[in-house]
């Protein structure tokens, strides 16, 4: 018989146990010890021993229990193992070794459908068939079933599978993205536009594949503002960016005056890859006016230059906005640059300083600002420079070009080395037929001397571009 050792055990001296009195009997009974020192009694625990040759069965059991499992997962190894390897043999063994695992079919199915050297709808459909059997709850496995219906010219079997995979997933952004895209490819644009519409209110990372797809299908801006797009700032600017990366400007500026009928708030940067398009595109007075128009929706002020000059902030009274009709400026290792309120220009307003630590032959092109101007007409640069010990023969001087046309009008200014007090900086330019911006810049040319390192300290300030004529003058902002 299993025995238990007789006579009293003592248990640790600070947990106040009672003796554990052990009598045997086919059916063992152990007291189990009363912490008398804390919350309760406890009955004593009746446990079924059984005969001996019951107890030498527990072995056996165990070893046989222990085997089925490590068969089981060596299965499972096995099957995962043949199933991640990408060949089309393994995988169908793999997915064979477990027939109840859905995600083995799926990908099984996929393997078949993508396989670009030698497809098999028919048993990709097979497959995923298998995979919505045994999970018919996946609306990622109904998706890829309607795929490949949809691939094999079964649409009504497609659609069926997109609305199980709805079913499924009612709230599903992706399922309702791609259900959208069968129905654009259906030419179902309603129902299309909705679909999509759900999606990217559920998920805004998919705005930009969904404006894409919309445009593509129909090519009308007023249906894609309209119909699909929530009628939000971020999700027209998402839009604006789209249009700007097809070059299409036209789309884009009926998209910014829906934008503009919204009241929204809308940072200034947001507009500038736009801005780049209409500069490329040589658009001068679609930026004009839409320049004034993003800044104030920006909740910036708009201030008209006392002397009608073209130039945006030729103050410095704010700071640069390096996008846009604002000034740009790149940093640039071994220059330094800052808005010096201490260095004023003659008028009193701030000045841009610039300082070179002598350790390059820099070839500086700014800072730069776009300049809208209208073709044909002359107009006067004016601004004040200042310089403190610049070394080398090449010095700092205005640039101001045709940025589209760079034959022709291209002036500069005269070249600034040594230290000179504030100078007044001034030039004449005519545009030519075709030019409709005008980029206005800091410039400075590498040095050809053998000691070219560039050092010392340039102030600029009081920058205009101001019309000549009468004519040019009426089309200042």
């Amino acid at each position: 018989m299993f025995t238990l050792p007789h006579g009293p055990v003592r248990l640790l001296a600070t947990l106040r146990c009672s003796f554990v009195e052990v009598c045997l009997s086919s059916r063992s009974q152990i007291p189990v010890a009363v912490w008398r020192a804390l919350i309760a009694d406890y009955n004593a625990m009746v446990t079924l021993l059984g005969e001996v040759r019951r107890w030498r069965l527990l072995p056996v059991v165990s070893l046989a229990i222990a085997a089925v499992l490590i068969f089981q997962a060596g299965e499972i190894w096995l099957a995962d193992n043949r199933l991640s390897f990408g060949k089309l043999g393994l995988m169908e063994r793999g997915a064979a070794l477990v027939p109840g695992n859905a995600a083995a079919w799926d990908s099984l199915g996929r393997l078949r459908q993508w396989d670009l050297a030698n497809p098999d709808l028919p048993g990709a459909i097979a497959d995923y068939q298998k995979a919505v059997r045994t999970d018919p709850r996946s609306a990622h496995y109904w998706m890829d079933l309607a795929s490949a219906y949809e691939a094999a010219g079964d649409s009504a079997r497609a659609r069926d599978s997109f609305l199980r995979a709805k079913a499924a997933y009612p709230l599903s952004a992706e399922v309702a993205f791609y259900y959208g895209n069968f129905l654009l490819r259906r030419q179902e644009y309603t129902a299309a536009y909705q679909e999509l519409r759900r999606a990217v209110r559920a998920d805004r990372t998919l705005l930009p594949l969904a404006i894409s797809r919309t445009w593509r299908s129909s090519e009308d801006v007023d249906q894609l503002l309209s119909q699909m797009l929530p009628p939000d700032a971020y999700a027209y600017l998402e839009a604006l960016d789209f249009f700007a990366s097809i070059h299409r400007a036209e789309p884009g500026l009926t998209v910014w005056k829906r934008l503009l009928s919204l009241g929204q708030p809308i940072a200034l940067s947001r507009t500038f890859p736009f801005f780049e398009e209409l500069i490329h595109q040589d658009r001068g007075n679609d930026a004009r006016r839409m320049w004034r128009e993003a800044v104030v929706a920006a909740g910036l002020p708009y201030r008209e230059p006392s002397d009608h000059s073209l130039i945006w902030n030729g103050d410095f009274g704010s700071d640069f906005g390096n996008g846009g009709l604002a000034w740009r400026w790149v940093p640039c290792p071994g220059i330094s640059i800052d808005l010096d309120a201490h260095g004023r220009a003659p008028s009193g307003s701030r000045a841009v300083r610039l300082d070179f630590n002598g350790g390059n032959n820099f070839d500086l092109a700014a800072p730069l600002q776009y300049v809208p101007v209208e073709p044909g007409r002359s107009y006067h640069f004016h601004a004040y420079m200042r310089t403190r010990e610049i070394t080398t023969e090449s010095g700092l001087r205005f640039s101001i070009a045709d940025p589209n046309h760079p034959r022709v009008p291209n002036v500069l200014t005269e070249n600034f080395t040594g230290s000179h007090e504030w100078t007044a900086v001034n030039a004449d330019i005519t545009t030519s037929p075709d030019t409709h911006f005008l980029v206005v810049r800091l410039l400075r040319r590498p040095s050809r001397l053998f000691d070219n390192k560039l050092s010392g300290s340039v102030w600029i300030g009081d920058v205009s571009l101001v019309p000549s004529s009468p004519e040019a003058e009426r089309t200042s902002p």
